[in-house]
């Protein structure tokens, strides 16, 4: 399997293990969590969206990916290991994340010199690999995070890329160049997620 930052997930999910029986204590619901994870997400991007002369915006950007990830691990946590899964929750949890995957990403094609479709590709190409890795159980398999960009990557590489611009390291061509890069690796994300996909589909029991 083609590496993806998904595959720290376990170890990320130790450090943040006290947390969650903290929130559990308190009554914390994993559907909560995250609402409040997709909240923030289309908040900030709204912020970006309308402040985009505001380079200085962008330099959150990657403190917000990595809060983001850590609710998105602590409502998956609340979920399995505190018995709180639910059909909801499973819409919930596909649905919020791209609404909020497109709310973080869409300022950047307001950027000067940097070409909109590129970023406009890589939403869409963002929500065909998640729907494919959501399609792995309905041909018997299991749910697909396969990479190389998968949604810790694309985290990775926006916030990489709001922290250079708003520092000034990154040219529009170079910014250019990244999302170019971005967008092949999530069509391979799709040859892989639907591949594999079909290998544990057909899996002998």
């Amino acid at each position: 399997m083609a590496f993806s930052i998904y595959q720290l997930k376990s170890r990320f999910q130790d450090l943040l293990r006290p947390t969650v029986s903290l929130l559990y204590q308190r009554g914390v619901t994993a559907n909560q969590v995250t609402l409040l994870a997709a909240f923030i997400s289309v908040a900030f991007g709204t912020l970006l969206f309308f402040n985009i002369d505001t380079p200085l915006f962008f330099a959150f950007l990657p403190l917000l990916m990595l809060f983001r990830m850590g609710l998105n691990a602590i409502d998956g946590m609340l979920a399995r290991e505190f018995k709180q899964a639910s059909h909801l929750g499973a819409y919930l949890n596909e649905l919020a994340d791209l609404i909020s995957d497109a709310a973080l990403y869409l300022p950047f094609a307001l950027l000067l010199g940097v070409h909109s479709e590129l970023v406009l590709a890589i939403i869409f190409m963002a929500l065909l690999s998640e729907y494919a890795g959501v399609l792995g159980p309905m041909i018997g398999g299991t749910r697909r995070y396969d990479g190389p960009m998968g949604k810790s990557d694309r985290a990775f590489v926006f916030g990489c890329l709001g922290l250079g611009y708003a520092l000034g390291f990154f040219s529009a061509g170079f910014i250019n160049l990244v999302l170019l890069i971005t967008l092949v690796l999530l069509l391979l994300t799709l040859f892989n997620r639907i591949r594999k996909g079909i290998e544990d589909a057909n899996k002998p029991e």
